[in-house]
């Protein structure tokens, strides 16, 4: 029988990487793959959480069209340990910095923010410069994106 001990932290405190530093709580990587904006294709960003959900990690998909504020929202509510996003509309530089301002606003800066789409090389820098912790661009493989998130998501600081 599983026993769970609940813990009540003040604040945004009660989220994932506090609540198993407190409580010594693992089990999988959870990552919320988003597709923010006005793009409407979302093939690869199925894919990927299918690679990711096939790699152990649980998978919360939010569909398309979601807004920054709906996609922190989801990662927050379900304890999230990062965010992949994917983005083919170009608007990279705009949706990436407004989920990062908002996990920041939401004291939720322990959840990482990934990536990938069709982002220019000189994007990349200083998206990575703001705290995007990867980009992966069109090519990436999935055992690459897996690899990825294994090796950095809920490393210790």
């Amino acid at each position: 029988m599983l026993e769970i001990t609940f813990v009540h932290l003040p604040g945004n405190q009660a989220r994932g990487s506090h609540v198993e530093a407190v409580m010594g709580v693992s089990g999988p990587i959870r990552v919320v793959v988003a597709k923010p904006g006005l793009d409407g294709h979302d093939r690869g960003a199925k894919v990927i959480a299918r690679a990711l959900r096939d790699a152990g990690m649980e998978v919360i998909y939010t569909g398309l069209h979601q807004t920054p504020e709906q996609i922190v929202d989801t990662a927050i509510q379900e304890d999230a340990d990062a965010i992949g996003l994917s983005i083919l509309s170009g608007a990279h530089n705009t949706l990436f910095v407004k989920v990062l301002e908002l996990l920041k606003d939401r004291e939720a800066e322990d959840i990482k923010v990934f990536g990938g789409g069709i982002i220019p090389d000189a994007d990349i820098a200083p998206l990575k410069e703001k705290g995007v912790a990867e980009i992966f661009t069109p090519g990436a493989t999935t055992t690459s994106i897996v690899d990825w998130v294994n090796a950095n998501v809920r490393v210790a600081a």
